[in-house]
């Protein structure tokens, strides 16, 4: 299927039937994550990718009750931001930034320089900065589960507190920000499943 195609057939699944994603398939989407772009490539955000069904229903009931796609998700990914930004995580990128693209003496110590005026930065500016790359990230999540013909629904309609508490992100240096459920659609308890798509049309949306 085209890549239109695929965005036609997705849709906010509001109802998973229990059906397990293969390993082959998660790792794609995986894989689509780990590729998106962010902002200069540092990638500075975690994805939890939750299986385990005790801890699926932790999250369900204490964190997102009106969300019943949790109950018959295959996993779930958690998406978290940075809290703050550390002296380790400008190294860490920096170094793998020299060993990624043979860069080394001078020329690496400039992008050092560079990079750490970004610890300058208040920790709530950091934040709101690193949770936009989670959303970047998420939409390629959901278009490579699609082309898979896997269902996937954003969420945002969580308390994300608790998640934290949950996962033990504080520990962490990160903060949650998305969840997104991967499975498969319940077409008999799920009403919108095959229900047409409501989007503006494009003269209403795009300016020229």
């Amino acid at each position: 299927m085209s890549l239109n195609e695929d965005l036609q057939w997705r849709y906010a699944c509001k109802r998973m039937n229990g059906t397990v994603v293969p390993d082959e398939d998660l790792n794609r989407i995986l894989e689509a994550i780990r590729l998106a772009p962010t902002s200069m490539g540092m990638q500075l955000f975690k994805v939890f990718v939750i299986k385990d069904r005790t801890l699926l229903d932790k999250i369900h009931k204490e964190a997102a009750p009106r969300q019943l796609m949790i109950n018959g998700c295959s996993h779930l990914l958690v998406f978290a931001a940075y809290s703050k930004l550390t002296s380790k995580d400008m190294d860490d990128y920096i170094q793998r930034l020299g060993v990624t693209r043979n860069i080394s003496g001078e020329q690496l110590e400039e992008y050092r320089v560079k990079w750490n005026s970004l610890l300058d930065i208040p920790e709530d500016e950091v934040f709101e900065w690193t949770a936009r790359q989670t959303y970047i990230t998420m939409g390629y999540a959901t278009l490579a589960a699609a082309s898979l013909k896997i269902d996937s629904t954003p969420v945002e309609g969580a308390d994300f507190d608790t998640i934290d508490q949950i996962l033990d992100m504080k520990s962490q240096n990160l903060k949650s920000t998305l969840l997104l459920p991967l499975g498969y659609r319940d077409e008999k308890e799920d009403r919108l499943a095959g229900a047409p798509k409501v989007r503006k049309d494009a003269k209403e949306l795009f300016i020229f």
